[in-house]
């Protein structure tokens, strides 16, 4: 059995109560490989019929009622991916959340464009949204979610590649990804992270 699905008592989310898209703000970043995670928010948010974004702790919040009457909050950092762990830390703060309560929304180049996988904790793969957030509230665990972008083809850096609006027969596959995400992360606030975890492994 992985590591991603061992647990003990004190580590399972008891209840997902904020969703966290990392990318970059700005419509020059939009559709990029690297915004992924900002694109699966806007289509969650969307989803679950949430109110309008505000700005809050550096960050832009939408929120949706649960059955029970609490609150599931949707995130965008407004600082650039490497500086995404001050606005998230900040932002926990005052909605009075851990980072137990938390599932991170993250671009993976390491998974094929249209796949994505649930995660508990782990490294960082070079991530540096990931680094900035493990930094600031010091400790990498938290309940993620990989968005595959995969790899470029041909010459193009990685580096390019990320910041690239996808185009051509990518934008279904990318596409695919958002609603795969967001459909992900709806079935881990109605039936929990674990199990949600343990029926995608």
């Amino acid at each position: 059995m992985s590591r991603d699905n061992l647990f003990t008592p004190k580590h399972i989310p008891p209840q997902i109560s904020c969703i966290i898209g990392l990318g970059n703000p700005g419509a020059e970043y939009a559709r990029t490989p690297h915004n992924i995670g900002f694109e699966a928010c806007d289509a969650l948010a969307r989803n679950l019929h949430a109110s309008y974004w505000k700005s809050q702790a550096g960050c832009l919040v939408a929120a949706a009622p649960r059955g029970d009457g609490s609150m599931v909050y949707i995130a965008k950092p407004q600082g650039y991916m490497n500086t995404s762990g001050g606005p998230v830390s900040k932002l926990l703060r005052e909605l009075k959340l851990t980072t137990r309560d938390m599932l991170v929304l993250h671009d993976d180049c390491d998974m094929d464009l249209g796949n994505v996988k649930l995660k508990w904790g782990g490294g960082l793969n070079g991530h540096n949204g990931l680094r900035s957030l493990a930094q600031k509230l010091q400790t990498s665990d938290f309940a993620r979610l990989k968005c595959g972008i995969g790899r470029p083809s041909g010459r193009m850096s990685l580096a390019t590649y990320v910041l690239t609006p996808v185009r051509g027969k990518q934008q279904e596959l990318f596409d695919f990804a958002v609603d795969a995400a967001s459909v992900t992360c709806q079935k881990c606030l109605a039936n929990g992270f674990q199990k949600t975890l343990a029926d995608n492994s």
